[in-house]
Formats: C-alpha cells, structure tokens, sequence
C-alpha cells in the first residue's frame, strides 16, 4: 500500500495532520467520519480528534475510493464493509501462516509426541497471536464507540 508508507512513524494525529496528508478539508474529514461508521476516532480530554495510524490508513482508502477510483459515497460504504465482513481476519491469518515455514518440532526417539525445540511461541504464533490481537482492539473501538452513541 504505497499510502501507509507515506504515513509518518507517530502513534496519534490531529485533524490538521490528517488533512495535510491526504490534501482535503478538515470539514471534509468530519463528513466522513458521520458517513463511514468504520472510521471512528478518539477524542482526547479536551475533545479534539486523534487518529492513529489505523484510522489514517482508513482516511487513506476512502479517499481513494472516493477520488481515485470514483465511487460515490454509498458505494464507498458498501466496498469498506464489503472488505472487512469479507474475511479479512481469514486472509489476515493465512498470509501469516503461509508467510512462515512450520513450526520445527525435534522427535525424541523415546516420546512419540513431538515437543517444541524452544519455549517461546515461533515467530509465526506471534505473528497470528498480533492480528487477533489487533482485530480484537480494533472491535472494542466499535462497540464502545456504539455504545457511546447509543447513550
């Protein structure tokens, strides 16, 4: 994705920094966030916005969608949705587990069952252990985002 390597290296963004990387209007960048129930950012104490890197990345591909590709905003909507019911945590892991040979097991000649040749998880656990991990913050965001609407 050559937008996510236009991304600075920076935990949180403001309004302002969003904006100048994807070259739109703040009141652009508002108007989104009311039609697109997938780009949710935090508001800090004092009630300004902070993206981060994930809701950048977002803010990065409905742009594409909307100006690159000329969808409409329904449509927008629609393809977002589309990709993340779509099995993106099955593509996630697969691209993980395919990415790394097995996991390297020593057979004991007196132990029929294989045992790991190191305690530590291999890197390709680690790396599927990450996206779960991910997804699940990713879906607390949501619903604690819904349940701060539905108040």
């Amino acid at each position: 994705m050559e937008s996510a390597s236009r991304i600075p290296e920076k935990l949180f963004f403001r309004i302002g920094e969003v904006c100048d990387l994807i070259k739109v209007q703040p009141h652009v960048l508002r108007y989104w966030e009311t039609e697109f129930p997938m780009l949710a950012p935090q508001k800090n104490r004092a009630g300004q916005r902070v993206y981060r890197r994930k809701d950048v990345e977002m803010v990065f591909r409905i742009r594409d969608l909307l100006y690159e590709e000329k969808f409409t905003i329904a449509g927008a909507k629609k393809r977002l949705l589309d990709e993340s019911r779509g099995g993106s945590v099955r593509a996630k892991l697969g691209e993980a587990l395919s990415a790394d040979p097995p996991d390297t097991l020593s057979q004991q000649p007196d132990s029929p069952n294989p045992t790991p040749t190191d305690q530590s998880p291999p890197p390709q656990t680690r790396r599927v252990l990450r996206l779960i991990k991910s997804d699940l913050e990713d879906l607390l965001t949501r619903l604690n985002t819904d349940a701060s609407i539905n108040r």
